[in-house]
């Protein structure tokens, strides 16, 4: 399975992935889902917003044990961020039947649609629209680079946009919810190579718009120019230092400049925020901030600052209950008594169906920490490690 999905919106120049909502690599990697849900007899469902079912029993009998992740990216981004999750769900069902398990509880594997937000700008839009964090109306309002609405690449890859919108009757059927996910730092120890979540850092993108006056770059006298780009860069370094010193985390990752000219000066600089703290306080604080920061810096230099929040997710807690039973079944195959439990700054699917269904995660061990990028990376023993992990999680919540 893995080295089916490998080449599938891979960049030959950057060795990254570039798998967006609703554009080619999507639609192979949902092809190569649906084949591998009808390759092991499941019974497959696309959902109204997008988000791929793979049904072992009943859905409708209700108490349903889901798994699964995503596999779309963000720009450039490596191999195991989602696709992962996607992969050790079927290869944890494969383990599973191979012991001859009996399930006493519908048992499903979900591929939710843009989890990355690479295109669209907000991240968790399937997971978003099923639980009704994202509105149809809202959705409807959302353009890509190029201006293509998302209804409109909806409808393009033969998705129905019309239905789009909160699915509470799918969520009912849901007793608890599992994803697996490389982990995105370093925090799991030498001899522990998968763990479970605790919590998800409140997070969210912020979108800065510096506006200023276009003029020439080699006849504009300094102290006429009134050029964004200084104010942003002074943001960008504002939002690094005050980041720190709140023990919180400021990336502007992204970047937009109109004309974009060499010898122009700019007359609109736009940028993406994304911002993480391990308490909504301390994340409040620190974008308003930043913001102000902003905002005494674009007076001086003659640039007016908007600033536009774009997306937010609160703290997550995994359900208690539920966290801890994985921790000690875990731990039980291990050896270990309870596996480890840490808190993650990255947001999930799990973390937005977090309010509605029981929910958790494991991760699998990455030895250098790096993610969102080609280098990202986990040891096959590891990713194995992953999958007999799941499978033990699933056969004790699922099985009889």
């Amino acid at each position: 399975m893995w080295a089916e999905l490998l080449p599938v919106g891979r960049s030959a120049a950057s060795g990254g992935y570039r798998r967006f909502a609703w554009n080619a690599a999507d639609a192979e990697c949902r092809a190569w889902f649906e084949q591998q849900a009808r390759d092991r007899g499941l019974g497959y469902e696309l959902d109204r917003n997008g988000n791929q079912w793979a049904w072992l029993g009943d859905p409708a009998a209700g108490g349903a044990v889901v798994t699964g992740s995503h596999l779309d990216s963000v720009p450039d981004g490596g191999a195991f961020d989602g696709p992962l999750g996607v992969v050790s769900s079927f290869a944890a069902l494969d383990e599973l039947r191979a012991r001859g398990a009996q399930f006493g509880r519908p048992l499903a594997i979900v591929n939710f649609g843009d989890e990355e937000g690479a295109r669209f700008g907000v991240a968790c839009i399937g997971s978003r629209l099923t639980a009704g964090v994202l509105s149809r109306e809202a959705a409807y309002e959302l353009r890509d680079a190029d201006g293509v609405r998302l209804p409109d690449a909806m409808e393009r890859a033969g998705q129905d946009p019309t239905a789009i919108g909160a699915d509470d009757e799918r969520l009912a059927r849901i007793g608890a919810f599992v994803e697996l996910h490389v982990e995105q730092g370093r925090h799991l120890a030498e001899d522990q190579p998968v763990g479970v979540a605790s919590a998800i850092w409140p997070h969210g993108r912020w979108r800065f718009d510096f506006r200023g006056e276009a003029n020439h770059a080699g006849t504009t006298r300094i102290e006429d120019r009134r050029d964004p780009m200084l104010t942003y860069a002074t943001t960008v370094l504002a939002a690094r230092k005050k980041a720190r010193l709140a023990g919180a985390l400021a990336t502007f990752g992204k970047v937009a400049v109109e004309p974009n000219g060499t010898n122009a000066i700019a007359s609109l600089v736009r940028g993406w925020l994304d911002s993480r703290a391990a308490d909504e306080a301390t994340l409040t604080a620190l974008v308003e901030e930043i913001g102000r920061t902003a905002a005494e810096r674009g007076e001086r230099d003659g640039v007016r600052v908007e600033l536009t929040r774009e997306s937010y997710t609160p703290v997550v807690d995994f359900d208690g209950p539920l966290r801890d039973r994985l921790a000690r079944v875990i731990g039980a195959k291990g050896g270990l008594g309870s596996a480890p439990v840490l808190p993650t700054g990255a947001g999930h699917d799990a973390g937005i169906l977090a309010s509605a269904v029981p929910t958790a995660m494991l991760f699998v061990r990455n030895p250098s920490g790096v993610s969102h990028s080609p280098a990202e990376h986990a040891e096959t023993a590891d990713c194995l490690a992953g999958v007999a992990a799941l499978a033990d999680v699933l056969e004790d919540l699922a099985c009889q």
